[in-house]
């Protein structure tokens, strides 16, 4: 009777132990599922936002890795991507959750497509993403899943991988067929098996740690290209019908690298030690260092991946194209929630018109039209909206050529390759001066205007050659932005110097920005206007900040003696 009683307490201990881990793994499951449904909706309650992204300094520089890795001829240069903001740009626009989706979006922005079809296939996608919100949804938690390479590029990861080599597993399987002997000898030759079964182990364990330092820190960029595949064989999966371009790269790409994901589980399964962590952990953490089974798949894993990295590159850009679509289609959607408007735009004629045009980083944008069938001239006072409004125009071009959309109510114009020369500084590293540093910006876009591309080029200059005196400035502006005209080439350019608009007034359209001074204040209206600026208020803005009396009067005296007599002196 003791006997059986012992055997119950025996039963019932190891039954409360089984279930307090089957409770453990139930809160486990159901965290988890909470943990899923939560994000599933949020995902659904961020449509029609703004994102909420927090961006440091390493995130910038991960980036660009896939544009780094995919330059061509015709995308936008550093020059033009930061003076039209397009930092600020890509975070306001970008609703990623992948590297993938993450890195092929800035790499559409700095790519202006090559046709017309391409664009309309890209829309396409969009579209079915803002329709289909299950679809969208569905998408993105699997991108979730894929997640992010935190301060590393996915290219960066597959350099790192490169750097290994051509790695062998001939020396680890041949201490493994070792063990056959070494078994077959026990029953037979007991002392001599165990001996050479203990050496084996003893040798196996001695140089897996070594090898086992070596490539941990690669196992992390393996682990992703893996969430790749798997991400990769599950989207093309769900067959989503606008995209039969990216579902067959998926499909080749998974087919071409099935082999590399056998042995996964003991390359990535988490490993405990040999003093610690649970029991399965500690056996197969002796198994992996007996007979080297993470190493050996490993070697096999990354041979597999050095012969495929073309099919890498392509599920990346497949999952990348599909996620920058998710994105185009959120941004489209705050757009219309903040009751903005956007236009897709017809890319073809050979001048310029758009409508309602407003510069999406502002708030409340106050909106201008324009046709432009030759070169624009603007003139204005600082801060009257001349450089906001070259940006406007600039930045709706470009997300026409990349997006296929564009901010406001009409954009019509050809394919362009698009420049600008607005927000240079002196390039303090070369110790080159601004003046030095404008010239060459200028050149580029002159160069750029005499090759043979089959697309005009669009570009933009604000304030010609202010690094350099009067009367050199005109010259050389006159004869700068006279080079800027023709059939190959529309200009939008803005200057003080009122000189130029009569100079160049068979070549450019005028048109300006003017401000009103009322009740001693200054009120602009960021409205565009044809013809040149006729205000003079920059004396007068004098009064208003409280200058002397004496200045202010000086100046008006020396202005009107130059208007009259065209010599300066002082009065």
């Amino acid at each position: 009777m003791v006997y059986g009683t012992g055997i119950m307490e025996y039963l019932v201990f190891w039954a409360a132990i089984a279930l307090l881990f089957a409770v453990i793994a139930a809160q486990g499951i159901l965290a988890d599922r909470k943990s899923k449904k939560e994000f599933e909706k949020k995902l659904y309650e961020s449509y029609g936002k703004r994102p909420d992204k927090e961006y440091k300094v390493e995130r910038f520089v991960r980036i660009p890795g896939y544009y780094e890795h995919h330059r061509q001829p015709g995308q936008i240069d550093d020059i033009t991507w930061n003076d039209l903001s397009m930092d600020q740009i890509f975070m306001r626009l970008n609703y990623t959750i992948s590297s993938s989706g993450e890195e092929v979006l800035y790499h559409r922005l700095r790519t202006p497509a090559q046709s017309i079809s391409d664009l309309q296939y890209f829309d396409g996608i969009v579209a079915y993403f803002m329709e289909q919100a299950g679809q969208r949804v569905g998408f993105q938690k699997l991108m979730n899943g894929l997640g992010s390479t935190g301060k590393f590029s996915l290219y960066d990861y597959l350099e790192y991988l490169h750097t290994l080599g051509d790695r062998s597993s001939r020396r680890d399987i041949i201490a493994n067929l070792l063990y056959i002997p070494a078994v077959l000898l026990l029953p037979v030759r007991f002392p001599v098996g165990l001996v050479l079964l203990l050496g084996l182990m003893t040798y196996n364990i001695a140089t897996y740690m070594g090898v086992k330092r070596e490539i941990e820190p690669y196992i992390t960029s393996l682990a992703y290209i893996t969430r790749l595949q798997h991400t990769a064989r599950a989207v093309a999966a769900m067959e989503i019908p606008v995209c039969p371009g990216e579902n067959e790269r998926l499909l080749r790409g998974t087919a071409a690298l099935n082999r590399s994901r056998r042995g996964a589980f003991w390359v990535f399964s988490k490993t405990g030690n040999t003093t610690g962590g649970s029991p399965a952990d500690v056996a197969l953490d002796y198994v992996r260092m007996a007979f080297h089974i993470d190493l050996i798949f490993f070697n096999r894993m990354l041979r597999e991946i050095g012969l495929h990295r073309e099919e890498i590159d392509q599920m990346i850009t497949a999952l990348g194209t599909l996620e920058s679509a998710v994105s185009i289609a959120m941004y489209r959607a705050s757009l219309e929630a903040e009751g903005e408007t956007w236009c897709r735009p017809v890319l073809e004629g050979d001048f310029l018109q758009a409508r309602q045009l407003y510069h999406p980083l502002i708030e409340h944008p106050v909106k201008n039209s324009i046709r432009a069938e030759r070169g624009v001239l603007l003139t204005g006072s600082n801060a009257s909206g001349k450089s906001t409004f070259l940006k406007t125009v600039a930045l709706s071009a470009l997300l026409a050529q990349t997006l296929y959309m564009a901010p406001g109510d009409e954009y019509r114009a050809p394919m362009y390759r698009i420049y600008s020369s607005m927000s240079l500084r002196d390039d303090l590293e070369s110790g080159e001066s601004y003046y030095i540093v404008e010239i060459k910006s200028l050149k580029r876009i002159l160069d750029a205007a005499g090759e043979e591309d089959g697309r005009p080029v669009l570009c933009f200059v604000d304030e010609v050659l202010r690094g350099t005196n009067t009367i050199e400035r005109i010259a050389a502006a006159t004869q700068i932005l006279l080079s800027l005209t023709g059939e190959n080439i529309l200009c939008f350019a803005a200057t003080h110097d009122i000189e130029l608009t009569d100079l160049l007034a068979g070549k450019y359209d005028n048109y300006h920005f003017e401000e009103d001074i009322q009740s001693g204040d200054i009120l602009f209206n960021y409205t565009l206007r044809e013809g040149k600026a006729n205000s003079r208020n920059a004396i007068r803005l004098l009064e208003i900040m409280g200058y002397e009396e004496n200045i202010i009067r000086s100046a008006q005296r020396q202005a009107e003696n130059f208007l009259r007599e065209g010599i300066w002196k002082l009065s």
